[in-house]
């Protein structure tokens, strides 16, 4: 009974092993024959929101076929991306190119006060740098031996001519008043003004200390004047600096360098923020561009009223620039990607065509039209943005309309009055695999 009782435990452990293995190959098989299973993917696609609809090649309307790209785009779905319209504008325009300045000093309105003659400082009245000074104020005041000398020159001169007049040789007086005239001029050539020279004529004494006056009205910008110091015509004594007309320095990028004339008005703004404008004139056009900024120097020379613009100060430059006419539209109707610019014209019944365009000069919030549009054509002024979104994403999707077998994508319709067949089911697999005999196999042989 025992050896009965093993046999039938055998028999039931083997016979759930293979329950266990059918189970498990019906399993496998169901599933790899559901997932290829043509009823599955071969439906048509989902309906979705998108009201976008690309047309074909063969679409026509009114006015004939439309160009290749153009998409439609109901009422509805054209109120949620916010689309407008409107014309393009033709007309003069005014451009405003907008440049950093900086204060310089006016070149041909800067002093240096030397002497003609050597000598030693006495007394300086100008003591400090940043003074102003007016023209004809003292500076200082000088001994030069040189300078005394010629005045005692002068001086005996006049005693010669005062005695030639009583004499009667013949050219006495005419020489000594050439000889008068020669060291008047002398005097005048190092300096000395008429008023110091009438007054060493009249007293009948050389000037011990000659002084030196302001040239100009200004601010004294260099000082190298001290009381006894040695001086030489080398000797730059003071810089004085008249800043009632200033230059400034404008910054202009090299691509709206060539609108920019000479004697051009210009609208100076200081950068703090006054509401203050100064008017300039553009004066000089520098030859050169900066190679590190890459920009020209325009120079503008402006007055200085209230000495309110100072040296090394940053300041606004307008630049207005009148425009011919020219056809404009919106600076977003235009869909900026790189080397193509393109607009959406409006072709009616919510039809757009992508159209390309060559652009221009931007005025403002506008952009110049060159080529591709003309100014009765309407045109999306906002939102153009989307619209190429989803025209992309359309085109992408028509492409592959025709691809059978792709999710979402119908198959081509068959003619009519011909049925269509119905899709083959492929067949089963076993429900159990082929056994293979080990003598088949590679590498395998019989036993000997």
């Amino acid at each position: 009974m025992s050896h009965d009782g093993a046999v039938m435990r055998a028999v039931r452990i083997l016979l759930q092993l293979l329950v266990i293995l059918a189970v498990f190959v019906a399993g496998f098989g169901y599933r790899r024959w559901y997932a290829v299973s043509p009823a599955k993917v071969s439906g048509p696609p989902p309906a979705g929101p998108s009201s976008i609809t690309a047309v074909p090649a063969t679409a026509t309307d009114k006015a004939g076929d439309l160009p290749m790209g153009t998409i439609q785009i109901s009422p509805q779905k054209q109120q949620l991306i916010g689309v407008n319209y409107g014309l393009p504008s033709i007309g003069p325009s005014i451009k405003t190119i907008r440049a950093v300045g900086k204060i310089a000093p006016d070149e041909q309105r800067i002093a240096h006060v030397h002497t003609r003659v050597d000598g030693w400082i006495d007394k300086v009245f100008v003591d400090f740098t940043g003074k102003v000074v007016n023209k004809n104020q003292p500076l200082l005041t000088m001994y030069s031996p040189d300078l005394l000398a010629t005045q005692e020159e002068f001086l005996l001169a006049l005693k010669s001519k005062d005695l030639m007049k009583a004499s009667t040789l013949r050219g006495a007086l005419s020489e000594s008043d050439s000889l008068l005239a020669a060291t008047r001029r002398r005097l005048k050539l190092w300096d000395l003004g008429e008023a110091q020279i009438d007054e060493v004529a009249r007293t009948g004494k050389p000037l011990t200390n000659i002084t030196v006056y302001s040239p100009v009205n200004g601010y004294v910008t260099v000082r190298n004047a001290f009381p006894n110091q040695r001086i030489t015509p080398d000797t730059e004594l003071y810089t004085i600096t008249d800043l009632s007309r200033v230059w400034i320095m404008a910054d202009v990028f090299e691509a709206e360098a060539s609108l920019v004339q000479l004697n051009q008005p210009v609208n100076v703004t200081l950068a703090y923020g006054t509401t203050r404008v100064i008017k300039g004139t553009v004066d000089n056009i520098q030859p050169q561009v900066d190679p590190m900024t890459r920009t020209v120097k325009v120079r503008i020379g402006a007055e200085n009223p209230g000495m309110t613009l100072k040296p090394d100060m940053f300041v606004e430059v307008n630049f207005t620039i009148a425009l011919p006419s020219q056809v404009t539209v919106p600076a977003d109707a235009v869909l900026d990607a790189g080397l193509k610019k393109t607009v959406f014209v409006d072709r009616g019944n919510g039809y757009l065509e992508p159209r390309e365009v060559e652009i221009g000069e931007h005025v403002g919030d506008r952009i110049e039209i060159l080529r591709g549009l003309k100014p009765d054509e309407r045109i999306v002024t906002s939102g153009t943005f989307l619209i190429d979104s989803e025209s992309q994403m359309k085109s992408a999707a028509s492409g592959m309309g025709g691809m059978p077998g792709m999710p979402g994508m119908s198959s081509p319709k068959p003619a009519a009055g011909k049925s269509q067949p119905p899709p083959s089911t492929p067949a089963r697999p076993d429900s159990q695999p082929k056994k293979q005999d080990m003598k088949d196999m590679p590498g395998m042989g019989r036993p000997r």
